[in-house]
């Protein structure tokens, strides 16, 4: 199946730049120009991943996160001009899965496509059945469904991914660099900031301030590992 991609860009000579790269390499694209048509075509459409400028009229990158990732997990890479620090972890706790800093390369840009499209596939193909039960939190892995004291947590995809990678090797710890290369697929593009950011965020959904039990732990200096019972 042809992944369908929307690119969400006021820049129209960027966007058809894009767009033209994109169809070059045997994608269907699709293009936007402000925040208000991206959410609505989003909502019209079944795209397989976003990519999603932060300035752009009527509603900003940052709006449209805020707006649609709640209900909707496909991956989104988020494109900025800014090389503000805080502009790139803001979109990553909203949800995006990634950003790129303008001006990119089309070989980047179409790396980080072609990565994060790989993982659906892969996810879609793989036979993830089975259920990981500890301490209160519940992962279907068939369903992509967690479960905490049996109430639906709504995860993205790269943070269902993050956890059931952790999860399903209990104990082992993993660098950061390997979590970029395992579960965004990325073996020498990325930022390692990129997983601090999403297993914070994930963290910030599945535990809580008050309880003495935590799922991911931080081994110092070394990475992330799951629990083990």
């Amino acid at each position: 199946m042809i992944s369908k991609i929307l690119v969400a860009d006021d820049e129209k000579a960027i966007g058809d730049i894009v767009k033209f790269n994109l169809e070059k390499e045997g994608f269907e694209a699709e293009l936007c120009f402000d925040g208000e048509e991206c959410i609505k075509l989003i909502k019209e459409n079944n795209y397989q991943l976003i990519l999603l400028d932060i300035m752009m009229p009527k509603k900003d990158g940052f709006e449209v996160l805020k707006e649609i990732r709640p209900d909707y997990k496909m991956p989104i890479i988020i494109l900025t001009a800014k090389e503000d620090e805080e502009d790139k972890i803001t979109g990553l706790e909203l949800g995006a899965d990634d950003y790129i800093v303008k001006p990119f390369s089309m070989r980047e840009l179409i790396a980080r496509v072609k990565a994060n499209l790989r993982r659906i596939d892969f996810n879609g193909e793989q036979d993830s059945n089975g259920i990981i039960e500890t301490e209160g939190l519940s992962i279907d892995l068939s369903k992509y469904e967690v479960r905490k004291n049996g109430e639906i947590i709504n995860l993205t995809l790269r943070e269902f991914e993050l956890l059931k990678h952790l999860a399903l090797n209990s104990g082992q710890v993993f660098t950061r660099e390997h979590l970029l290369e395992n579960v965004w697929g990325y073996e020498y593009f990325g930022d390692i900031r990129t997983v601090d950011v999403t297993v914070r965020r994930l963290r910030e959904k599945i535990e809580t301030p008050d309880e003495d039990f935590k799922y991911i732990l931080t081994k110092r200096g070394v990475g992330y590992y799951f629990r083990r019972d």
